[in-house]
């Protein structure tokens, strides 16, 4: 480090990388390779979501006893929302809960829609449930404010076994993701694929240091399409909860995107 006492005229050196490197947040996982969220661009007719926007504007539009309601309301991420039926039975159970359910491909989105349509006309209004159609990557770059977020859902992903680097939890994307939790927030990740939950729940426990929970889905669980057929047929399925410690840091914590600011 340069001193303190030189003068104007003398340009002070580079500091050493091994230097360098101590500006950088020390970090509460093992995970050496780093995602970019600067390198994306947002979803096509992006928007904010209103849940975000509201807390956002509460301190302008709200007293203080409304914003921190609205500031202990927790929001709820969904990411592979398929056709909804999880997100349309959460919506109506959690009525005190906003919900932003991520769903990528067109098909599923399309019956997603139509779902929470009917369940909106027929059975109880889902305003608190916002149906998205994008890409979940570059959607939760955009959209999600750094430790705003207090579960996140990862119901049955692809299991990607010809791909592993893009199963969620060896993607460098992960803490991208634990840093849009508030601290105590979770990660709910559920699957039938045995070797898919042996690998998640060592990554989660040695890569990313994270408090988890592996429990069986009981038989009579009913959350999605895939939940029901899978235990339908017999088969067995996981479920990880894993927890964001109090004192968690991530290279994100006090990123947010161009659309938050």
């Amino acid at each position: 480090m340069p001193s303190s006492n030189l003068s104007d005229s003398v340009i002070p050196s580079p500091a050493p990388d091994h230097l360098a490197l101590q500006s950088e947040p020390t970090v509460s996982h093992h995970k050496a390779r780093q995602f970019k969220p600067e390198k994306l661009k947002a979803p096509r007719d992006f928007e904010v979501p209103i849940f975000v926007t509201q807390r956002l504007n509460a301190c302008h539009n709200l007293n203080e006893k409304e914003h921190q309601a609205l500031l202990a309301r927790p929001l709820v991420v969904e990411i592979g929302a398929g056709k909804g039926m999880h997100a349309c039975l959460y919506a109506k159970q959690h009525g005190d809960h906003d919900l932003i359910a991520i769903e990528r491909t067109q098909n599923k989105f399309s019956a997603f829609k139509t779902l929470a349509s009917s369940v909106s006309k027929e059975v109880a209004l889902l305003d608190n449930l916002l149906p998205v159609h994008a890409d979940a990557i570059p959607y939760c770059v955009s959209a999600l404010p750094a430790q705003s977020v207090s579960v996140i859902y990862l119901l049955y992903p692809n299991p990607e076994p010809k791909n592993p680097n893009q199963q969620w939890l060896n993607m460098p994307f992960f803490e991208f993701l634990l840093s849009r939790l508030v601290p105590q927030g979770q990660i709910l990740l559920a699957s039938n694929i045995p070797e898919y939950i042996d690998n998640a729940y060592q990554q989660s426990l040695q890569t990313w240091q994270l408090p988890t929970e592996r429990t069986l889905v009981p038989v009579d669980s009913r959350r999605t399409h895939f939940e029901i057929k899978y235990l339908a047929r017999g088969e067995t399925c996981w479920e990880l909860k894993m927890t964001k410690p109090k004192a968690y840091v991530t290279r994100f914590d006090n990123w947010n995107s161009e659309w938050l600011k």
